[in-house]
């Protein structure tokens, strides 16, 4: 058995990295001249275009991966069947769960690789190359001059705290203007009013500081006022990563910027670290990106159960319609798991019923269709 795993293996892998390869370029390709005229504009050479494409394949490794595992597949299946190998194996004793078994081994591996790749790069891909682009649209060839991000407002829940930031920059964790607000452990309340902050050795330091406090002389709320130079307050444990990810879901705000947004699962965990109150406004769509997440990476298994019952045909009669059939469920699956995630994002489906209801409907229906394989 495992020589016949190791036969389905290649015969499906090799398939796979031709159609890797071949979408990937076709992507790029259509990208390219989609995006050519902003190229132009920004005066950008051959090899800052590569550079950009480079930087972007992880964003593109999301979408083109499921469906060039669904030809690919599409392909081994119908060329086995072709052959007869298909028959020959079943009729070796070999029922169609074990034959398949190496399919489904292949569909959990790629979804757990396709879920790597989302939460290490994917995100990371399209900011990345947003800001390459920023960077020589408008002239300048200091990255870090477009990671400035202007009236930045953030606030811990957890420990009392509000920042408003006049510019804060995500590269090298700098902030212009400060303002702090909070309270000590005895309910005393603090303002901080800085020129500059840096985090430094896991530190918040800020410079050119004027603090305020405010002391009852007299049964009378007097504010005081004391200047320095330098104040680190390691009793600020907001990291980097949380203003990052404070940043990143303000975005969900906006409609439109929420088609936008990528969240990554640790940018989730960060806000509900300092936020374990969320409104209910925003608590549908960060929940709903969240069960996405999860949910999408496993497409590369459902569209391997979806493109069995259909890819393998008992004769050669119903090769083109079953093709046909597998690639008509699967773009029903992909339109059904973004109607899905804009539902969820909207607060009319639970969040976990939006993103996870599609491979429900479309795995189990496969499954049910494999099973009625003879």
């Amino acid at each position: 058995m495992r020589l016949l795993d190791r036969y389905l293996t290649k015969e499906l892998l090799i398939p796979l990295s031709y159609c890797l390869t071949g979408f990937l370029i076709f992507w790029i390709a259509f990208d390219w001249l989609a995006t050519a005229e902003d190229f132009q504009d920004a005066n950008m050479g051959f090899g800052d275009i590569l550079a950009y494409y480079w930087i972007k394949i992880p964003e593109f490794l999301s979408t083109i991966l499921p469906i060039t595992l669904l030809l690919a597949l599409l392909y081994t299946l119908t060329h086995l069947a072709k052959h007869n190998e298909l028959i020959a194996m079943r009729a070796a004793g070999v029922s169609w769960w074990r034959l398949c078994t190496p399919y489904f081994t292949t569909g959990i591996i790629l979804s757990l690789v396709l879920f790597v790749i989302n939460e290490k790069w994917g995100a990371r891909s399209a900011e990345a190359s947003s800001r390459l682009m920023d960077q020589y649209r408008e002239g300048t060839s200091n990255p870090i001059d477009h990671a400035w991000h202007d009236q930045a407002f953030f606030q811990n829940l957890r420990d009392n705290r509000e920042w408003i930031i006049g510019r804060y920059n995500t590269e090298t964790h700098e902030m212009l203007h400060p303002y702090v607000s909070y309270e000590d452990g005895d309910s005393n309340e603090f303002r901080i009013e800085a020129k500059s902050a840096k985090w430094e050795d896991s530190v918040w330091i800020f410079y050119d500081v004027d603090e305020i406090y405010f002391e009852f002389e007299g049964g009378v709320k007097a504010a005081k006022n004391r200047h320095y130079e330098v104040l680190p307050k390691p009793e600020f444990k907001e990291t980097p990563q949380q203003f990052q990810s404070e940043l990143k879901i303000a975005q969900l705000s906006s409609a439109r910027m929420a088609k936008q947004a990528q969240l990554s699962l640790a940018d989730i965990r960060h806000y509900y670290q300092l936020h374990p109150d969320v409104s209910p406004e925003m608590r549908p769509k960060i929940n709903t990106q969240f069960h996405g997440r999860i949910a999408w990476p496993w497409t590369c298994l459902i569209v391997v159960l979806i493109a069995i019952p259909f890819g393998a045909p008992s004769g050669r009669r119903n090769v083109f319609a079953g093709v046909a059939m597998s690639i008509f469920f699967c773009f029903a699956y992909f339109i059904l798991m973004r109607l899905g995630l804009a539902l969820g994002t909207r607060g009319t489906f639970p969040p976990w019923l939006a993103a996870w209801l599609p491979n429900i409907i479309f795995g189990g229906g496969a499954i049910w269709f494999i099973r009625g394989i003879r």
